[in-house]
């Protein structure tokens, strides 16, 4: 009874560490074939929100990337690599966060202000005109074979697609921001 109680779970366990690996093989493969909108919550990066009266310009005023996010953001671009995603373009709030998850894991990137945080005011006002531009950018962009690098927060994302992602997860979705898959970093 005991060896059969332990070998249930080992099978459950294996079952869906499998499963798991699987679900992030095949939204690699979704990524590899391109023209494909990949969006990224900026990697670790403790706490919640910004500090009061923080400034976009001024990184010591907001919540920034610690050692370990640093550490994720280099895995993502290792990761994109290893698995041969081709980038047309890398996009990113201009939030420090996002900005640092991009070098770390791309170096090169450009800011676009449709990514940046609507999580608090007096930013949460901008919610609907962002997705707006968010939505006429993508719907204009032609990859071309490669992806669309989006590296925003989760207020973003989570609005734009119902997904509710983790620090560093990658969430990709179609033109019309369907999810086809998820990866999670950590």
């Amino acid at each position: 009874m005991k060896n059969k109680f332990i070998s249930l779970i080992l099978s459950t366990f294996l079952f869906l560490f499998t499963s798991q690996l699987n679900s992030s093989d095949q939204s690699w493969n979704i990524a590899q074939e391109g023209n494909k909108v990949i969006l990224i919550r900026h990697s670790l990066a403790p706490g919640g929100g910004d500090p009061q009266g923080f400034k976009i310009d001024d990184c010591k005023t907001q919540r920034n990337l610690n050692s370990e996010g640093i550490k994720q953001s280099k895995k993502i671009g290792k990761l994109f690599e290893k698995n041969k995603i081709p980038v047309d373009q890398v996009l990113t709030s201009q939030w420090c966060r996002c900005k640092d998850t991009a070098k770390y894991a791309f170096g090169d990137y450009k800011e676009f202000t449709a990514l940046n945080s609507t999580f608090q005011s007096p930013y949460n006002k901008n919610e609907g005109e962002q997705l707006k531009d968010l939505f006429n950018f993508v719907k204009k962009w032609n990859g071309r074979g490669k992806n669309l690098v989006l590296i925003t927060h989760y207020s973003i994302i989570t609005a734009a697609t119902n997904a509710i992602p983790s620090s560093g997860e990658i969430v990709i979705v179609d033109k019309n921001f369907k999810v086809l898959g998820t990866i999670e970093t950590d």
